[in-house]
């Protein structure tokens, strides 16, 4: 049996987890409002897709995989590059925000064929 299942819940869990920290830290920590909405927004994103991708390892077939890389990638890049800016100061980070929004919605797109290809 493959361990991949359990990584990607792992993955899932760790994203979920991190989401919530980084939210929290910028609440607390953060003083500029701006900041603040920017990475509460970035974490919120986080958070979300973090649930749907622990949906997506229920769902098997190769669109749910690709689901998958798309949701984890997203990630990275839209919330990635507005923590980037905010909690490191990486002034010219969120130039990667627009590819991952993208890629969270070819997630989006992909997760809703793949529903469809295992209804068949």
């Amino acid at each position: 049996m493959s361990r991949l299942p359990d990584l990607w819940r792992i993955v899932a869990g760790l994203l979920g987890l991190t989401a919530v920290m980084i939210g929290a830290a910028a609440a607390h920590a953060l003083h500029d409002t701006q900041a603040i909405s920017a990475v509460e927004r970035a974490s919120n994103y986080q958070l979300a897709h973090a649930i749907v991708l622990m949906v997506a390892c229920l769902i098997p077939g190769r669109a749910a995989q690709l689901s998958r890389w798309c949701f984890v990638a997203g990630i990275l890049l839209f919330s990635g590059s507005i923590y980037a800016k905010y909690l490191l100061d990486l002034a010219g980070a969120t130039k990667f925000a627009p590819t991952g929004g993208i890629l969270l919605m070819l997630g989006w797109l992909s997760l809703a064929f793949s529903s469809q290809a295992n209804a068949k």
